[in-house]
């Protein structure tokens, strides 16, 4: 394969530019203090640093790679640089892209132990097949490996349901903070790229291995840096045990809405948290949000019945008066910074889109 691949400048190129591409991310990641791509965004500094550290393996690994396709020929030299190579990727790699994929989600810190400890047998057989310079057991480590992706994936299905219902019960917007179909590509493209890591089937599996890995830099850049920071919004655990309320009682609380949220139109504040909505009313967060379960429902979908309640009321006035409006902009002035995400929780609310609505409320 190296020799096909010696011949190939247009292959050369490629691999020198996803070599390029993976240190020059890294290198912004890890250098740069703003966020280029959403300045208006605060993106987690430990979800960048350890996606820093999987760009600096992906171009480490393709500069250990470098010396089979221009200068080495011996078949011993090549193959021990081959099983090496996958060492490397064993113990950097691979644990790095599940570290990142667990590291997005702000839940939880989840302990990142677990990770090394599932990546212990393949290095351990890494380790053999460079000790005995055989591939014999390079097949067993490729199932192991392609079961640590099936498990991966279980894992995040099961995780991300757990986190958007905690986004549901503390943040009203929901923007750039959703991941599901974000984490469902890129688990697929983690196994994918895996497999094609680990198989050497030619000069066509090289260009595929090399094209996933440009679109899993970019694509990762790009998740990154639109990912909010959440942590900041929320108070700690231990300020959610100390503080407390006399008035914790279902009526209390309704109350207290009425009064410090709908009365004056807290919900139309951007990014209201349910930990600032607590603060504003008086009580525990804790209590807030077992309030909103009794009454079956999420603190998002409080806050969005609210804008969407005020959406309505700003339409009927303007219609009445015959202003001049978009839908954009009353539903900018309810609360909403994005019309998506505003059209999206409409149609949940009323059952039809904003369009269809308008239409029907003319006639």
């Amino acid at each position: 394969m190296y020799e096909q691949i010696r011949g190939d400048i247009l292959y050369i190129m490629l691999y020198a530019i996803v070599m390029a591409l993976a240190l020059m991310a890294s290198c912004y990641l890890l250098l740069r203090k703003g966020n280029a791509f959403a300045p208006d965004i605060t993106p987690p500094l430990r979800l960048r640093r350890w996606t820093a550290a999987l760009f600096a393996s992906i171009t480490m690994n393709h500069l250990w790679f470098m010396p089979p396709m221009f200068f080495l020929t011996s078949r011993d030299a090549v193959q021990i640089t081959d099983l090496v190579g996958g060492l490397l990727d064993s113990m950097t790699f691979f644990p790095l892209a599940i570290i990142v994929l667990l590291t997005m989600l702000q839940d939880r810190r989840r302990p990142l132990w677990p990770v090394w400890l599932m990546m212990v047998p393949l290095i351990v057989g890494m380790v053999w097949c460079v000790a005995a310079r055989s591939y014999d057991f390079v097949p067993m480590l490729i199932v192991y490996l392609l079961l640590i992706c099936i498990g991966l994936i279980i894992y995040m299905v099961r995780a991300l349901r757990q986190y958007g219902q905690w986004l549901r019960d503390n943040f009203a917007d929901l923007e750039h903070k959703e991941l599901w179909q974000s984490f469902v590509v890129l688990a697929i493209m983690m196994m994918v790229f895996g497999v094609y890591a680990v198989c050497n089937k030619g000069i066509v599996y090289e260009y595929i291995l090399q094209l996933a890995a440009i679109v899993l830099i970019c694509y990762l850049l790009w998740r990154v840096e639109t990912l909010s920071d959440l942590h900041p919004s929320l108070v700690s655990h231990e300020e959610e045990r100390t503080e407390a309320s006399p008035r914790g009682d279902v009526e209390g609380i309704g109350l207290l809405l009425q009064r410090h949220c709908i009365d004056t139109q807290l919900y139309l504040q951007h990014d209201l948290t349910v930990s600032q909505l607590a603060q504003a009313i008086g009580i525990n967060r804790l209590y807030l949000s077992n309030y909103f379960s009794s009454q079956g429902m999420s603190y998002n979908t409080y806050i969005n019945d609210l804008r969407i309640d005020h959406f309505v009321s700003l339409y009927r006035d303007a219609v009445a008066a015959g202003h001049s409006f978009t839908a954009q902009q009353l539903a900018h002035n309810s609360g909403y910074q994005s019309y998506s995400t505003f059209s999206l929780a409409f149609k949940q609310r009323m059952g039809q889109t904003v369009t269809a609505w308008m239409r029907e409320f003319v006639q």
